[in-house]
């Protein structure tokens, strides 16, 4: 079993720039099948956008989403975790900030994000949120 995030996390996590516009976001989750793209200026990490922010804050809010930029939809980190740090720490950071997903820094880098699917999956692999999380995409 994991003991690690570095063990569960999903490594290299594709980084947006603020600037990059919601439709150009929304293909590249969609070709590289991920629910979460970090926005980043070079190392420094500004927020995440999810999936479900794309249409509540991005579509939903109206305008025109090829000209919108990504960084106005991008929730900002209220919290990280290393990738050392157990998860058990992760499974209360969650909890405690009520987030799904969080960014892993290692030396204040963004090297992955780990997910609640994840922690599911790694420890609860019979739990109803591990086999939805490990099924693989049909889309």
């Amino acid at each position: 079993m994991a003991r690690k995030i570095r063990d569960i996390m999903t490594g290299s996590p594709t980084s947006v720039s603020p600037d990059l516009d919601i439709v150009t976001v929304a293909r590249a989750m969609r070709d590289e099948e991920i629910g979460a793209v970090l926005v980043a200026e070079g190392d420094d990490l500004l927020g995440v956008v999810t999936d479900r922010d794309l249409v509540i804050r991005g579509l939903a809010a109206g305008g025109d989403p090829a000209k919108a930029a990504i960084g106005g939809l991008a929730s900002s980190v209220t919290a990280t975790i290393g990738p050392d740090d157990s998860l058990d720490k992760a499974a209360q950071i969650m909890r405690e900030r009520a987030v799904r997903r969080l960014p892993v820094l290692e030396d204040g880098r963004p090297v992955g994000i780990v997910s609640i699917g994840d922690l599911a999956i790694e420890k609860d692999s019979a739990s109803a949120l591990a086999d939805i999380s490990a099924a693989r995409s049909t889309f």
